[in-house]
């Protein structure tokens, strides 16, 4: 897990690195133990005001495919460096109007047992059309418990940040060489 003061030091770096014309603004800087995931916002395109509402989304789909291409290098450099400087992968998503778009991002896999009664949750979801996999309906599985714990969760990170905090004020590991006091 990552600290909120790593966080901000993380999100600090971007700042500091990223072009200044690449977004308007930096929404959102994330990360967990393989990927940083970077999201700012773009202009949203010029339209009449009577444009249709298929007229502007098509027009914000074409809006962040145009950034995807123009800024491919410029990203893929900040990336390198910061995967070199973190160790992890970075990933891009933008904001615009209303849309949120991620691009290629890391799709980890993550290795549980899980018992007959779980199994059986996760093919009724299969059966049912909702999802494809037990992978899937794994994956769908965490998504609705996200959704409706967002401030569990939160409450849970802020006391492992505490945790962290106070294990790191303890004694250090290696005790200190007092040789030197003994003549």
């Amino acid at each position: 897990m990552i600290t909120t003061e790593q966080l901000e030091k993380l999100r600090g770096w971007f700042a500091g690195r990223l072009p200044d014309d690449l977004f308007e603004e930096l929404v959102e800087v994330t990360a967990d133990r393989e990927e940083i995931t970077v999201i700012g916002r773009i202009p949203g395109p010029r339209l009449a005001d009577d444009a249709s509402d298929a007229e502007r989304e098509a027009a914000v789909q074409g809006r962040i495919q145009e950034f995807r291409e123009r800024t491919r290098d410029a990203r893929i450099a900040v990336a390198r460096d910061a995967e070199h400087r973190f160790g992890r992968k970075v990933s891009w998503g933008v904001v615009c109007g209303t849309e949120r778009a991620l691009f290629t991002h890391v799709a980890a896999p993550v290795m549980t047992r899980l018992r007959q009664p779980e199994r059986q949750v996760l093919d009724t979801l299969i059966a049912g059309g909702v999802a494809r996999s037990r992978s899937d309906a794994l994956a769908w599985c965490v998504r609705l418990v996200q959704s409706h714990t967002d401030d569990w969760l939160a409450e849970l990170r802020e006391s492992l940040e505490h945790v962290q905090r106070v294990r790191a004020q303890g004694p250090d590991a290696a005790p200190e060489d007092t040789s030197a006091d003994e003549t």
